[in-house]
């Protein structure tokens, strides 16, 4: 057993204060930069009703200041203010000594990066949806003016019903100061691949604006199961996100519709002053089906095998620490 996982496997004393409160905790499912994930259960007492949880276990002891400082009470105090569909839904945060539990609602499909290495690109007319979905959820936050900041295939879960929902609020944060004046972020946070061009430029950036172009790399990895550009090196992923150019996989290019290359053309543009808006995005003509937020979807098609390269992404590409400005 690893180091990680030993300073979460909660203790004996930690399982039995649990149990007492009607929650189990299982197996590890996941792993972050300082939390482990495990799976749960939460039986109600008066019902004996069982639901199935996940548990985010925090051990405080073992994380750097600025993430106990900075970001972990971002966190908790956005977990609170949150309740919409398409976010996943948090039953609880519970603290004992320097340890925190937060149980949020199992995904029993996994995530979304999961489906497309297992199913291969998700068919135009589900993509549909799951766009629809998590545009939902994240018009929400950012009408709350809370900036995920995090967004990616990984984050993205799916129900037992294939419905997705955002999660994993550990960099989320609010985009106006106390006085309702809007707050540019100055840390550089999430992943490189899904990072718009203005974060890997090392520039303060507009985190509602860098949503919506992580939402565009989502959208783009659905319907191709590759990724847009090549993040094995930040000089050349600021030179392949700023061509303005986007290549759609060969045997998948052929099928899309015209109207949802241009609605992902939008959004991953380099130039903030023209990437497309949420409003405009709600009224694009490939979201002209106002029955899609709701609506119960299947998995996607298999239309190829795995031969397109689409890759698990750190949990951060970019700490709060560290600035990437080009070389």
């Amino acid at each position: 057993m690893s180091s990680e996982d030993i300073r979460t496997v909660p203790k004996s004393s930690e399982l039995i204060a649990l149990e007492q409160k009607g929650y189990i905790i299982g197996k590890k499912i996941g792993q972050g930069s300082y939390a482990i994930v495990r799976k749960a259960e939460f039986i109600d007492k008066t019902t004996s009703r069982v639901m199935k949880l996940a548990c985010k276990i925090f051990d405080k002891e073992n994380a750097p200041e600025d993430f106990l400082h900075k970001f972990f009470p971002r966190e908790l105090e956005i977990l609170t203010k949150i309740d919409n569909p398409h976010l996943v839904q948090v039953h609880s945060i519970l603290q004992r000594g320097p340890r925190v539990f937060i149980f949020m609602r199992y995904a029993d499909n996994g995530d979304l990066l999961d489906h497309i290495k297992r199913a291969g690109p998700v068919a135009e007319s589900n993509a549909r949806t799951w766009f629809s979905q998590m545009l939902a959820g994240l018009e929400y936050l950012h009408s709350k003016n809370i900036a995920h900041r995090d967004l990616k295939c990984e984050n993205i879960l799916m129900t037992k019903r294939f419905n997705v929902k955002i999660a994993d609020f550990g960099f989320a944060r609010y985009c106006v100061d106390k006085e309702g004046r809007r707050v540019l972020s100055r840390t550089y946070c999430g992943s490189a691949a899904y990072a718009a061009p203005e974060v890997i430029s090392g520039n303060p950036y507009n985190p509602k604006l860098a949503d919506i172009w992580s939402l565009g790399v989502i959208t783009f990895i659905m319907l191709n199961a590759a990724m847009p550009f090549d993040d094995s090196n930040l000089k050349q992923l600021f030179k392949e996100q700023t061509s303005n150019i986007l290549s759609h996989q060969v045997k998948v290019k052929d099928i899309l519709s015209h109207q949802v290359k241009n609605l992902v053309g939008q959004i991953l543009e380099p130039d903030i002053t023209k990437r497309i808006r949420l409003d405009a995005i709600k009224a694009h003509d490939w979201l002209r089906y106002k029955s899609m937020v709701r609506r119960k979807v299947l998995p996607g098609q298999k239309l190829v095998h795995s031969n397109l390269s689409v890759k698990q992404t750190p949990k951060t590409a970019f700490t709060a620490r560290e600035r990437h400005p080009l070389a």
